[in-house]
């Protein structure tokens, strides 16, 4: 039986979920970025977190304070958690990973209303703030405000950082009386890679049951990772995928996107991603997710 140790990323979650967590969603008023906040108002409940609304401006003038105090006081009314603003001169982008640190933010939910291309990978980018947030980050490009958490959805692959996801999962499957789908990948052209692919995923689903958690498991073959899994994803309405990204990126990936990155920007559903909490080079076995 593998053995799944909390790591240090996965215990600091915990710890301050236990505590008091500090949820940060970056707001920039559009539709999808007020949609953020509403999804955050039964996690902020589950886990007896505070909301910060982070707001980023480029010059004076765009400050935008008493639209922040009315949407502040707006948020903590709605849902009944301690809610404050926060005004930055930045760009969104890069302010989003720097104040999630000096905050400790237990976690990062934002709205994304455009999909990203291939150019705006690299650079100052959605995908480049999830990478470089050490907290979880929780994308939304649906239109769907869900009340609560019945369906995670965790892809899984043989990768050694894929298994640090496994139990952010279950913490949030505990919270929200959720059960967990896992959905392996795998190519039809490696009959080995889908053989331990079975037997892990097996493995992971007697854990997750072991935790007190509905689980269910399913391989399925596919040349296109992030397709299959975000149409299996709507297939069985799911309410969140868990990924996992990966902590170093070869040179197709850097430029073209990794799997992890291509389900969040495809998915009509919420995605958490989660970034290794050892960023050393490692062995790799799959996509990270």
């Amino acid at each position: 039986m593998t053995n799944f140790v909390c790591l240090e990323t996965i215990n600091c979650l915990y710890m301050k979920l236990q505590e008091r967590g500090t949820l940060l969603i970056p707001i920039d008023f559009t539709e999808q970025s007020l949609l953020a906040i509403k999804q955050a108002y039964n996690l902020a409940k589950y886990t007896h977190s505070k909301i910060i609304l982070l707001h980023t401006y480029d010059k004076v003038g765009s400050e935008m304070y008493e639209e922040l105090k009315v949407l502040t006081k707006q948020t903590e009314t709605e849902s009944g958690a301690p809610t404050e603003f926060m005004n930055v001169k930045g760009n969104i982008y890069s302010e989003v990973p720097r104040v999630a640190d000096e905050i400790k933010a237990t976690l990062v939910i934002v709205g994304l209303e455009s999909h990203m291309s291939s150019k705006n990978i690299v650079g100052t980018s959605a995908s480049k703030m999830i990478r470089e947030c050490h907290c979880p980050v929780i994308s939304i490009r649906g239109k769907d405000n869900k009340e609560g958490c019945e369906n995670i959805l965790l892809p899984l692959d043989l990768s050694r950082e894929s298994r640090e996801k496994v139990d952010v999962a279950v913490q949030f499957a505990h919270y929200f009386g959720a059960s967990i789908r896992i959905l392996g990948v795998f190519s039809l052209s490696d009959a080995a890679y889908e053989n331990q692919l079975l037997a892990y995923s097996h493995q992971v689903k007697q854990y997750i049951k072991g935790k007190g958690i509905s689980c269910s498991n399913k391989s399925m073959p596919s040349d296109s990772v992030a397709d299959t899994i975000v149409e299996y994803a709507n297939k069985i309405e799911s309410d969140l995928i868990v990924i996992m990204n990966k902590p170093t990126l070869s040179i197709k990936e850097y430029f073209g996107g990794t799997e992890a990155q291509k389900v969040v920007d495809i998915s009509n559903l919420p995605v958490m991603t989660i970034n290794p909490s050892k960023k050393e080079s490692m062995t790799h076995f799959g996509s990270g997710l």
